[in-house]
């Protein structure tokens, strides 16, 4: 593990004539201008459709776009290979998905820690320590060792929090974070999102269409048929 931490290192994220279209042509997003100093907490909402997940995944360089630039700092993602792409999200990103998408079979410290199993060996006691510590912060230490087949909605999202955290990434992308919970538990992880964001240097970024999590951004952005209104 490098001795600075990811979540000081000031990423800005710059967008600049961002296209992506579907494979028969399709026009699925525009976005001409977006910029986000590192550091904020920024929501994007919009109807069902709209581009807000498709914005994500294109700044997260989960895909390339048709053209255009996404920049985090002097790194440019929308150029980079594939393996690049997935070394940047390794080494900066945390990511968090509406279905959780753990390992069944795998305790919630071998969820959180699961980057350890691809990480170099010396890496991998610093990512495990990690991991436990997010589960303790977030509530989870005597549960660490519970398979999550077990676990109720908000503990398996929490589970996936600790491993986005678990390499100290300076950039946090939550897609739906809260969709699957009930109120009590999406108000919960609303709670820590903010805590383990706001403050810290890192980043957030956070579809949603849930107005709570919307109130503890810095800003949100609209999505309406593709184009963030920025």
């Amino acid at each position: 593990m490098p001795s600075t931490s990811a979540a000081e290192v000031s990423l800005d994220l710059v967008v600049r004539d961002l296209v992506v279209k579907a494979r028969e042509g399709r026009e699925l997003l525009s976005v001409e201008r977006l910029d986000i100093p590192a550091g904020s907490r920024i929501g994007i909402r919009g109807p069902s459709g709209a581009g807000k997940s498709t914005l994500l995944f294109a700044i997260a360089g989960l895909l390339r776009p048709s053209s255009g630039t996404v920049a985090w700092g002097d790194q440019r993602i929308s150029e980079m290979s594939p393996g690049d792409r997935a070394r940047f999200r390794r080494e900066n990103v945390g990511l968090v998905f509406q279905d959780f998408l753990l390992f069944e079979e795998l305790s919630a410290l071998g969820n959180a820690a699961i980057a350890a199993r691809y990480a170099s060996r010396s890496s991998r006691r610093a990512i495990i320590a990690a991991a436990g510590a997010g589960l303790e912060r977030l509530g989870l230490k005597k549960l660490g060792g519970r398979r999550v087949e077990s676990f109720s909605g908000g503990e398996r999202q929490r589970v996936a929090m600790a491993r986005a955290l678990a390499n100290d990434p300076g950039i946090i992308l939550a897609d739906e974070p809260t969709a699957s919970l009930d109120r009590t538990s999406a108000d919960r992880l609303i709670e820590d999102l903010s805590a383990l964001s706001g403050g810290s240097g890192r980043t957030l970024i956070a579809v949603s269409h849930d107005a709570a999590l919307h109130a503890r951004m810095d800003r949100v952005i609209d999505v309406v048929d593709g184009r963030p209104l920025v």
